[in-house]
C-alpha cells in the first residue's frame, strides 16, 4: 500500500486529470494508482492525503469517524469574539447548520510560504487569521463560514488533517508516511462492527450468544 501527503499549491486541482488543461496533482505527485481522500479546493493550499488504500479511503471521508482537519484561515478584517462563537456553535449555509468547530483568533501570523498570487489588500481594512478544526466536508464549508459571520476568506490553507501535519513540506513536494503515522490514521479511522441487537426469536435461535453481522 501506498500513503503520502502533497502540500498541494494554490490554483492546482486536487485530482490527476484536467480535460481544460488546468494545474493537478499528476504535475507534483509522479506516482501511479493513488486518489486523495477528500478534497481540497481548486484556491485552497495545504495537505492532501493520497492512498491507494481504498478502506482507509473510504472511512477517512466518511463524516462519521469524525476525523479533524485542521485550516488556517486569512480574512478581512479582525473577528469579533461575537463572530468567533458563532462559528464554534455553527452557522446556516444553504438551509443546512454546520457542526460545532473549534475556532481560535491566532495571535500572530502564522509561518507559511509566499503565495504564487498575492492576496488581494486594502490600505485601510487590516487582515487576521483564524484556526478552524472541522471533521464536516460541506462544499467550500470554511469559506461559506467566515462569510456567513462577515468576515470573507482571503487565503485558505489546511495544516492538518488528524495527527498528519504538514511540517517544513513545501508547496508542490510530497513525501511518504513513515509506519507510525500510517498505524495513526488507521486507529483514528477505525471503528470496531457493532453487534445486531436481537429480537426474542433470535435469542432462542441462536443460543443466546452474540452474532456479529
Amino acid at each position: 500500500m501506498k500513503y503520502i501527503i502533497v502540500n498541494k499549491p494554490y490554483e492546482v486541482l486536487t485530482q490527476f486529470t484536467d480535460e481544460a488543461g488546468r494545474a493537478t496533482l499528476k504535475d507534483h505527485v509522479p506516482v501511479p494508482g493513488i486518489y486523495p481522500v477528500g478534497r481540497l479546493d481548486y484556491d485552497s493550499e495545504g495537505l492532501v492525503l493520497l492512498t491507494d488504500d481504498k478502506k482507509l479511503q473510504h472511512r477517512l471521508s466518511n463524516p462519521q469517524f469524525k476525523v479533524e482537519k485542521t485550516y488556517w484561515v486569512q480574512v478581512d478584517g479582525v473577528p469579533t469574539e461575537e463572530a468567533l462563537t458563532r462559528l464554534r456553535l455553527g452557522v446556516f449555509i444553504k438551509g443546512s447548520k454546520t457542526a460545532p468547530a473549534k475556532v481560535r483568533l491566532l495571535e500572530e501570523e502564522p509561518s507559511v510560504w509566499e503565495r504564487a498570487k498575492p492576496i488581494r489588500f486594502r490600505k485601510n481594512i487590516p487582515t487576521s487569521w483564524v484556526e478552524i478544526r472541522i471533521s464536516q466536508g460541506m462544499n467550500r464549508q470554511v469559506r461559506r463560514m467566515t462569510a456567513a459571520v462577515g468576515y470573507p476568506t482571503l487565503r485558505l490553507i489546511r495544516p492538518a488533517i488528524g495527527p498528519l501535519t504538514l511540517g517544513n513540506l513545501a508547496p508542490g513536494t510530497y513525501r511518504e508516511l513513515e509506519q507510525e503515522e500510517v498505524e495513526q490514521l488507521k486507529s483514528l479511522a477505525h471503528q470496531p462492527d457493532k453487534p445486531r441487537k436481537q429480537t426474542g426469536a433470535s435469542k432462542n435461535n441462536f443460543k443466546g450468544r452474540n452474532r456479529k453481522f
